[in-house]
């Protein structure tokens, strides 16, 4: 599923972020940035030890931030660890679009055309997937509407349940006339 914003393209698709060969790809961090597990750990393992040992020299990312390194020997150009919040823990939306928007600004500061995203926090971190796709979404559509040098923002699911939510609110956020 696409959509047309301005210059750039917004597609959703099911798949391994892992894989994609884009700009950047998006990691779903925690602040120490340590990748022990998850999609965190498979993106070290394929990638090598070198995304790791970036992340430490930068050693530390606020909830609601984001920060780049290189991607190793992954298909990307980059890897933005985007640190998103906890469910609990209070603000949880605003601080995920913090994340969802310091992670574009990264990616366009950094000149690149694409990035991909996973649905931050809804692993581990508990935050509901609709509430996810909402404010990942919004944000992402806002700052396609501004000024930018990104020609495609992809959001890239696991599972087909998730990719249903999203694409559901997408329709919703940007109808097909």
């Amino acid at each position: 599923m696409q959509r047309k914003i301005n210059n750039s393209v917004l597609e959703l698709i099911e798949g391994d972020i892992i894989e994609l060969e884009t700009g950047a790809i998006v990691n779903a961090a925690n602040s120490y940035l340590k990748h022990g597990g998850g999609v965190a750990g498979a993106i070290v393992r394929k990638g090598g030890r070198i995304i790791q040992e970036e992340s430490d020299r930068i050693g530390y990312c606020p909830v609601g931030q984001a920060v780049i390194t290189g991607a190793g020997s992954l298909k990307a150009g980059a890897v933005i660890h985007a640190v998103g919040p906890r469910m609990g823990e209070g603000n949880e939306d605003e601080k995920l679009k913090s994340a969802t928007l310091s992670s574009l600004q990264l990616a366009d500061g950094n000149h690149l055309k694409s990035v991909a995203f996973p649905a931050i926090s809804t692993g581990i971190f508990g935050y509901p997937v609709e509430r996810c796709a909402r404010t990942m979404l919004a944000t992402a559509i806002s700052y396609l509407q501004g000024n930018t040098g990104l020609e495609k923002v992809v959001f890239c699911l696991f599972g087909r349940a998730s990719l249903g939510v999203f694409a559901k609110e997408l329709e919703s956020q940007l109808p097909l006339p």
